[in-house]
């Protein structure tokens, strides 16, 4: 598993969209559990945001079952390059530390 953005690797065929919307071209998987709210995804100040996404989604959602619905060869697809602060990230962190895996940004 890794981690991505639209604008490098949407035409991927294991691309999976965890976001809340997609670009009108994408036609690759969405796993609309990773999600985050739109309220979410207003907030700006970036700890408050991890806090939020931790309570609002991952908690709800257990690891091992969500990599398994995606498959160890998926590249997790947002909006933002790699140097920005994303959820993609911050899930690929929440199944690192829970599955002891590594999922790099592609």
């Amino acid at each position: 598993m890794q981690t991505s953005y639209f604008s490098k690797s949407a035409t991927l065929p294991n691309a999976v969209a965890i976001s809340q919307g997609v670009p009108k071209w994408f036609k690759g998987k969405t796993y609309k559990a990773l999600a985050p709210s739109w309220a979410l995804i207003s907030i700006k100040d970036e700890v408050i945001y991890t806090r939020e996404y931790h309570l609002q989604v991952l908690s709800k959602l257990d690891p091992k079952k969500v990599f398994s619905d995606l498959g160890e060869d998926a590249v997790l697809l947002c909006w933002e390059a790699p140097d920005k602060f994303c959820h993609r990230r911050l899930v690929a962190k929440w199944l690192e530390e829970n599955l002891n895996i590594t999922v790099p940004e592609l």
